[in-house]
């Protein structure tokens, strides 16, 4: 069921193959050795999700995660994350792993508290803190006031090509400047406000390790997507975020911990999935990144940034701003002539040549359990 690019349902059984096919890909990869146990911040789906299993197959990392998920009810599915949070730990706990999950607001006050208790009966302290929340809507627990997020760019309406993506429809589109009051919220709702008050809150409880490492993810993105996304309101957002990091960083010394940003390759997600000109973007990056044997999905690159960044020796490679660059195969200059030359040649009739629509669709179709192969949908199952 889709609405205005938006997936109104899940598949119970594709979601499990679905976070399956995550494990099997990280049990493929070798053992690397990182955290005993790991606190995941939005571990239900997309990076977060991907960061569990990563951790967990790959270095047998004790997880729990907090999400704002919900079971099925007479009406509907449970939502995506819920399907795939469940199975994860059925999966986890058959591999002799410990892993829980707390369903609720994880910007609220009571369910850090519910965490902070949890993470003291499963494992006394947690050594990584994985912070990705995407949620468009946030109240604050200090003043009660709620906050919402927009996707916009700033001082000037932006123009350019997108794409439906589920008829292959090219269309161009404008979309109108953020007015100052649209930018604080954003800011408000996805920069690091709440990532502050969620490490301040296990820092008091005493439940961070001594070297805790906390993570955030963040994404800049090329040229194309410049006006909208990292000179957009959400790029605010991203800057406060990325600000945070260096702030916490300070906070922890006592700990001798480190705030880390990674900022992480485009793909498709269910937040994606609604900004004009990104399902486009990332349709020729696709095709341009297979040709050359770059493509990566959620699960490669978490794997890819545990096994070989963070974890991989002493010291982690970042860039001038402190940042891990996941996203160094995507903005590679040959990658972005490449997406820049068929972007600027995109027709109707070129389309199919110059991008990969079936995999962006695939993908997406995934995020909530169709589009599999393997699975009669025409069965009725249990939700």
């Amino acid at each position: 069921m889709i609405r205005n690019n938006i997936c109104m349902n899940a598949h119970p059984e594709g979601l499990r193959l679905h976070v399956k096919q995550q494990i099997e890909y990280v049990k493929k990869q070798k053992p690397f050795k990182g955290p005993k146990h790991v606190l995941i911040i939005g571990g239900s789906a997309g990076y977060g999700l991907a960061s569990r299993i990563a951790l967990a197959f790959g270095a047998g990392s004790g997880t729990l995660s907090v999400a704002y998920e919900k079971p099925a009810s007479e009406k509907r599915t449970a939502t995506v994350g819920w399907y795939a949070s469940e199975t994860f730990v059925e999966e986890a706990r058959k591999a002799g792993l410990v892993a829980a999950n707390i369903y609720g607001d994880a910007f609220s006050n009571e369910v850090k508290e519910q965490t902070i208790q949890k993470i003291k009966e499963l494992f006394g302290t947690v050594d990584l803190v994985v912070y990705s929340l995407a949620s468009g809507v946030r109240t604050d627990p200090k003043t009660g006031m709620q906050y919402r997020s927009v996707l916009k760019p700033i001082s000037a309406t932006y123009h350019a090509k997108s794409v439906n993506p589920l008829t292959g429809e090219l269309q161009e589109v404008d979309i109108a400047p953020a007015s100052p009051e649209e930018i604080e919220p954003t800011v408000k709702v996805m920069g690091g406000e709440d990532w502050e008050l969620w490490i301040e809150a296990l820092q008091k409880a005493g439940v961070l390790a001594h070297g805790i490492i906390t993570l955030a993810y963040s994404y800049i993105g090329p040229e194309l997507t410049k006006a909208v996304y990292r000179d957009g309101t959400i790029g605010k957002a991203k800057e406060h975020l990325e600000a945070t990091a260096k702030l916490l960083t300070k906070k922890l010394a006592p700990l001798q911990g480190k705030a880390y940003i990674s900022v992480n390759k485009a793909v498709v997600t269910r937040a994606s999935a609604v900004i004009p000109v990104v399902p486009l973007y990332l349709a020729i990056l696709f095709k341009v990144m297979k040709e050359k044997g770059l493509h990566e999905g959620c699960i490669e690159q978490m794997y890819r940034l545990f096994a070989t960044k963070l974890y991989a020796s002493q010291t982690v490679p970042v860039d001038e701003e402190d940042r891990i660059r996941m996203d160094d195969w995507e903005m590679r200059e040959d990658v972005q002539a490449e997406v820049d030359r068929r972007w600027k040649r995109v027709t109707p009739e070129t389309l199919r040549q110059v991008a990969d629509l079936e995999q962006y669709t695939q993908d997406f179709l995934n995020l909530h359990g169709f589009g599999f192969p393997e699975i009669d949908y025409e069965k009725d199952v249990a939700v």
